[in-house]
């Protein structure tokens, strides 16, 4: 077994920005190989799904990563196949990306809410993994990850983001019924994980109540499960010489310019 390694504050920056490089190069290898990964975020609210994203992405190329967030469905996407919205943001040769909330909806907030039929929860418990195999079966690298968190922890978060103007926009009334429904979500999670839960297609549980320890250990997660290497380091960049032409600049008093209210020494 994996020895734990403790560290303060100053040591998880380290790790985190050396596992952020690495993540550059698996970036780089993707691209080269035109493999293409999908990597699923699910758990409760406050679980800190949105900050282990942003700090996987914060170095990576957005032109070969992306981050889909899917709004609620509209009416014309409410009478599609089910699958198909997300299958629309699936990767191209050389892609990443990240769900930030998934299909999964259906199994979750979808159930527990009452915004889908029995008929509907049934047949995506039946369907969900066919649909990740035949992804797996094109060629594409799926990874779930689900992280946890305790109902103390998330009840603190809760408070916190009351007095937050930063964090009120994710008190939508949904967003509330996690609170007020811990039980049926708590019900609706494990019969979604009997389910789904497959050898081909596992979920991998991310302990959450310390997310600076949960994004440690998931992004080092995620690269120990792809096999990546790291490329010959490219030649060095030579900065081709600057133009030289007779130019004067316009001056800036025909310019919009934005005010000067802060000077950083």
């Amino acid at each position: 077994m994996q020895k734990t390694e403790h560290l303060d504050g100053d040591g998880y920056e380290r790790e985190l920005l050396r596992l952020q490089t690495e993540l550059v190069y698996l970036q780089e290898w993707i691209v080269a190989t035109s493999r293409r990964l999908v990597v699923l975020f699910e758990g409760r609210d406050t679980a800190g799904k949105d900050g282990a994203i942003k700090r996987i992405i914060a170095y990576l190329n957005p032109r070969t990563c992306r981050v889909v967030a899917l709004p609620t469905p509209s009416e014309r996407e409410q009478t599609q196949w089910y699958f198909q919205r997300y299958a629309a943001e699936l990767p191209a040769a050389g892609e990443i990306v990240l769900f930030n909330r998934s299909w999964y909806n259906r199994a979750g907030v979808e159930r527990v809410m009452g915004y889908c039929t029995q008929a509907q929860y049934e047949e995506f418990l039946r369907f969900c993994p066919q649909f990740e195999l035949s992804l797996q079966n094109e060629g594409i690298t799926l990874v779930k990850y689900w992280l946890s968190v305790s109902d103390s922890e998330q009840e603190h978060r809760f408070q916190k983001r009351l007095t937050d103007p930063r964090k009120r926009w994710k008190f939508s009334p949904t967003d509330l019924q996690a609170r007020a429904r811990w039980v049926d979500y708590a019900e609706a999670k494990d019969r979604m994980f009997a389910r789904t839960d497959t050898d081909q297609s596992p979920w991998y549980v991310v302990e959450a109540d310390d997310k600076r320890t949960a994004r440690l250990n998931l992004i080092s997660h995620l690269l120990s499960l792809i096999p990546y290497e790291r490329l010959e380091t490219p030649a060095k960049v030579k900065l081709p010489p600057r133009q030289q032409r007779d130019y004067q600049r316009p001056p800036r008093e025909g310019q919009r310019e934005v005010p000067r209210r802060y000077e950083v020494e």
